[in-house]
């Protein structure tokens, strides 16, 4: 639903904010509400004939105090062991050779001193 903003009208008087059905809106919504009632009517088939209903009646199914069974408690407990052993040794990695160091290619002067033409 779009909202209308406060205005003052031609003649001075002040109008507040306010919502509005969008064009259509209440033909599409009329429309959404008669689906929806059917869904629920037809979704629901009648009772049988029978006679009254009957539901079930909810019923305990435990009993209570509850009793956990006695386990003997052991004095010692459990210790936890290592997966690795400390220091970690790494397999040894061959450096590659050094590369030799540049050499120049120009073997006249460059100016640098001079601006770029």
């Amino acid at each position: 639903m779009p909202w209308v903003r406060p205005y003052v009208r031609r003649d001075g008087t002040k109008v507040r904010g306010y919502s509005r059905w969008a064009a259509g809106g209440r033909r599409e919504m009329s429309i959404v509400v008669m689906v929806g009632l059917a869904v629920v009517v037809l979704g629901n088939p009648p009772s049988s004939a029978d006679g009254p209903e009957k539901t079930p009646r909810p019923a305990s199914s435990s009993v209570y105090p509850v009793k956990f069974p006695e386990t003997r408690k052991s004095t010692t407990r459990p210790r936890p062991q290592p997966t690795v052993s400390y220091p970690i040794k790494f397999p040894k990695v061959r450096k590659a050779p050094a590369r030799p160091a540049p050499r120049a290619t120009v073997t006249y002067p460059i100016p640098w001193s001079r601006g770029s033409r």
